[in-house]
C-alpha cells in the first residue's frame, strides 16, 4: 500500500476531511484540503518531517504511513498491518501455533485475486517438497513471478532451464 492511501486510510478512520487535517498541520486554509489530495494521490511525496506530524495528527506510528522497508522486522510489521487493514490477511492461532491466513472468503476482488495467487505459489511450494521440481526451478518461479507462473493464471509456462555449458564449448551433439 502505497503512502497516499496509507494517508488516506488512517484519516478516514480518524473521521477527518483533507481539509481538516491539513489545517492540523499548519497549512493555510485556503489550500489544506487540496495539499492533502496532492500527498494521498501521490503527486507529492510528503518528508519525513512532515510525516512525522501527520502520523503524530493521525495518532499512529510514522512507519504505519510511509511505505515500509520489509528488509526490517518493523517494516515488515507494518506491510502485514496494512495487508490487515486491506482484509487481505488476518493473525490466527491454529493449534498454539501463530499463522496468517489470507482472508479470502470475503468476495472481494483483490481476496479472489489474492486466493488464486497463494494457491499458485502454494502449488509450487508443495511440488518443491514432493522432490517434483529443483530449488532452482523453484526460485526461478518465485523470482520471475508472475512470468513463469505454470499454472497459467497468471502468465505463461517457464522455459525449460538452460543446461550449463563451459564457457566457448559448444555441445556434443546426441547420437
Amino acid at each position: 500500500m502505497a503512502t497516499g492511501e496509507r494517508i488516506r486510510f488512517f484519516r478516514t478512520l480518524r473521521g477527518m476531511t483533507q481539509k481538516y487535517l491539513g489545517l492540523l498541520l499548519g497549512f493555510p486554509e485556503s489550500s489544506a484540503d487540496v495539499r492533502l489530495a496532492q500527498y494521498e494521490s501521490e503527486d507529492r511525496t510528503p518528508k519525513a518531517e512532515l510525516t512525522g506530524q501527520m502520523a503524530e495528527a493521525l495518532d499512529v506510528s510514522p512507519k504505519a504511513i510511509a511505505v515500509p522497508d520489509i528488509d526490517t522486522m518493523d517494516g515488515l510489521m507494518h506491510t502485514l498491518f496494512a495487508l490487515e487493514d486491506r482484509k487481505l490477511l488476518r493473525i490466527t492461532n491454529a493449534d498454539g501455533l501463530i499463522c496468517l491466513r489470507a482472508e479470502i472468503f470475503d468476495g472481494g476482488i483483490h481476496a479472489a485475486d489474492l486466493e488464486q495467487r497463494l494457491r499458485a505459489w502454494q502449488e509450487q511450494s508443495a511440488r518443491l517438497s514432493a522432490g517434483e521440481i529443483t530449488k532452482e526451478a523453484y526460485d526461478r518461479w518465485r523470482y520471475h513471478y508472475p512470468d513463469f507462473d505454470d499454472t497459467r493464471i497468471h502468465a505463461a509456462v517457464p522455459p525449460e532451464a538452460p543446461a550449463k555449458r563451459k564457457r566457448g564449448r559448444k555441445p556434443k551433439p546426441k547420437a
